[in-house]
């Protein structure tokens, strides 16, 4: 997510942890993120530590998580949180899609569409709308349309 101060300990630690995931470090980033949860302080922060924290989990999980930093961004506020609302709806989205709940996944990808009005012009902006494109089109389609079968979890 872009637009977040560095020096912010939460964002730092998640940072840390997305350099520890990229380079296959994969117990240490869920540790740093895990950290970054049990550090945060309030909503706006729970809500990037969740973030990061549906990472790498099974499908009902990421779901969990997922759900988590969404409920928690929206209490932070959403002037506070809109710039990380869309991708926490399309990520919400694909959440449900990996759970076999269609409308539900079709929910979370329009509420994405909607925020993403707020997304700057930049790589980020371009991929989160990119996603959230990916998915309506996927849930337009019906079930199991373009989909990897070794992509569904439990």
């Amino acid at each position: 997510m872009s637009g977040f101060d560095p020096d912010n300990p939460i964002v730092e630690l998640c940072a840390r942890g997305m350099a520890a995931e990229g380079e296959g470090r994969i117990e240490e980033a869920r540790a740093l993120f895990l950290e970054a949860w049990g550090r945060s302080r309030d909503d706006f922060e729970a809500a990037i530590a969740a973030h990061y924290l549906a990472r790498h989990q099974s499908a009902a999980e990421g779901l969990h998580w997922n759900q988590v930093a969404l409920d928690r961004a929206l209490a932070a506020g959403e002037e506070r949180s809109a710039a990380m609302l869309p991708s926490l709806y399309l990520n919400l989205g694909r959440s449900h899609e990996l759970t076999d709940q269609p409308a539900a996944a079709a929910q979370a990808f329009r509420r994405a569409s909607e925020t993403a009005a707020r997304l700057p012009d930049d790589g980020y902006g371009r991929m989160v709308r990119r996603g959230i494109d990916a998915g309506l089109e996927r849930v337009a389609a019906g079930p199991d349309q373009d989909r990897d079968p070794s992509e569904r979890r439990e």
